[in-house]
């Protein structure tokens, strides 16, 4: 008799692992979803919200470190979150510091620094707002790829002058969201789970 872990790729113990993993992937999304009640921008190497939530010890160190004072604390108000670090990048982006002082000054896992560097970081999910964008407009404009400090491997400008994210290599810092000519921003960066 077969039965779904006789696919041939696998053996009924893989099939139980994987089973056991999507069940305790849902699990945390659903827990998230229902702990989690606002999405912050989160400094660079942070743990998934929920875990973020219970790894932050609230002690300042990232922000006290943090080389243009991007970092603030959520106020007493925000519930779970309160006192926990994120930044806003229509105020002040993170400027994705090479050694990420921030990452490397929690006391706990709520942040590390990515044994890959700035690769293994998402802080953010960008989206480009063509409809604001000047290059669409007929006008020549390169000022956000040329303020992205990951340059072109994130951010580029395609043969016809338009920017281009490049989802895979963007860390979701903001600089681009900060750098923008137009007003509002061109461009949108919303928190990873948004």
């Amino acid at each position: 008799m077969t039965g779904p872990w006789d696919r041939g790729d696998g053996n009924r113990r893989d099939f139980f692992r994987n089973l056991l993993g999507d069940w305790i992937d849902d699990f945390v999304k659903k827990t998230e979803e229902t702990v989690v009640q606002k999405r912050y921008h989160r400094p660079p190497g942070a743990l998934a919200e929920v875990g973020f939530l219970a790894a932050c010890t609230r002690c300042g160190d990232c922000g006290t470190v943090c080389p243009p004072h991007a970092i603030q604390f959520a106020a007493p108000s925000a519930g779970l979150a309160a006192g926990t670090p994120f930044f806003d990048p229509r105020l002040q982006p993170c400027i994705a510091c090479p050694d990420m002082p921030c990452a490397a000054a929690c006391p706990t896992d709520a942040l590390t620094v990515p044994a890959q560097g700035w690769a293994g970081v998402h802080m953010g999910v960008l989206e480009l707002l063509p409809e604001r964008c000047i290059t669409f407009q007929g006008s020549e404009c390169s000022v956000c790829a040329k303020a992205c400090p990951i340059g072109p491997d994130a951010l580029a400008i395609d043969e016809a002058g338009h920017p281009v994210i490049r989802a895979e290599g963007c860390v979701g810092c903001g600089v681009c969201v900060r750098a923008c000519v137009t007003a509002p921003s061109s461009f949108k960066l919303r928190p990873v789970g948004t």
